[in-house]
């Protein structure tokens, strides 16, 4: 079970962060006619190795005529970028399906504020190539490495859950990537949930093995959180909206130029070749309003962390979600 005082930390660090954000003066880069000058707005973005935002935007040509200024912050996974998000720190990145759910239990000051889908099969649990573990159900009382809070704790537990099991019957190791991937090499734990690219690095590095992939598990379905102060700001809300619109132009642009991505993606994040190749080719872009279905399936994430006592109370996602850029996105 996750504490319930950690949460109440959290709520209150939401309610202190969404206080100091209420006086912070006139939004000066809105010009007197109310149009904005974006060449006086500072977007702070927080960014992921496992979603490479930064790298991505400027492959696909995006940031070099970007009229604000970006300052990028580098985080290990989703859970710490909310952190900073809720805090005001950073206003706006990407995260998988988790991530929200674990900052709307804390009562965060975020919005969900589009979403797109990236695939399945980088989603997975893996174990050593000569783990005598062979299907799901062999999980049973194995310490499996996990990032609490994460898209890989969602798919881990769907897996349990939908095989019969639940997440008081395996003994979770909540690690960072780069530690769970240490932990499984060595032989410290038995499985690893996670998500790619760090799934294509534990099978291209170690030869560890998929016992499981997020295939009927999960729906692929990731997410872009901006801070409710933020949104709060008109210029602010004009960069993000750019900023939105230029993500989306380079998805399209990923999903038609894979080998280019794979090789720069390498370069910036410092993983071989090989392994970005492998997740780049199962990872095609799929940007989409936030409809009242996506909303539902994001529910449903929710109400499972529910009820394996994984978060302290229920949530309703829709009070966490922003829908006024869904014009920027196409209907499926």
């Amino acid at each position: 079970m996750i504490s319930r005082r950690l949460f109440a930390a959290l709520a209150l660090t939401a309610v202190v962060a969404t206080a100091c954000g209420t006086g912070d003066g006139p939004d000066t880069a809105v010009r007197a006619d109310g149009t904005v000058d974006l060449s006086r707005v500072t977007l702070h973005i927080g960014d992921q190795k496992g979603t490479g935002l930064q790298a991505l935007l400027d492959a696909a040509g995006e940031l070099k005529s970007i009229p604000y200024k970006i300052e990028w912050s580098q985080y290990n996974s989703g859970p710490p970028m909310l952190e900073a998000i809720n805090a005001g720190a950073v206003d706006f990145g990407g995260v998988g399906n988790s991530p929200p759910v674990f900052a709307a239990a804390a009562k965060s000051a975020i919005k969900i504020v589009s979403s797109y889908r990236a695939g399945t099969e980088g989603q997975a649990v893996l174990v050593p190539k000569d783990s005598p573990l062979r299907t799901a159900t062999d999980l049973r009382g194995k310490k499996i490495a996990v990032t609490k809070g994460s898209s890989a704790h969602h798919q881990l537990l769907s897996v349990l859950t939908k095989n019969g099991l639940s997440f008081t019957d395996i003994q979770p190791q909540y690690l960072q990537p780069a530690d769970a991937l240490a932990a499984l090499t060595t032989g410290r734990v038995d499985a690893w949930a996670i998500w790619d690219p760090y799934t294509a690095q534990g099978q291209q590095q170690s030869g560890a093995r998929i016992l499981v992939d997020g295939t009927g598990y999960v729906n692929g379905d990731s997410f872009y959180v901006a801070s409710a102060k933020a949104l709060g700001s008109k210029s602010r809300t004009a960069a993000i909206r750019d900023l939105a619109a230029r993500i989306q132009r380079a998805h399209t642009w990923v999903n038609g130029h894979l080998d280019d991505w794979a090789t720069t993606y390498a370069q910036t994040s410092g993983l071989p070749r090989e392994v970005t190749e492998v997740a780049v080719k199962r990872s095609r872009y799929q940007d989409h309003p936030l409809d009242p279905a996506t909303v539902a399936g994001e529910q449903q994430v929710a109400d499972l962390f529910a009820a394996a006592g994984l978060i302290p109370n229920k949530v309703t996602i829709s009070d966490y979600v922003d829908t006024r850029f869904n014009d920027l996105f196409p209907t499926p």
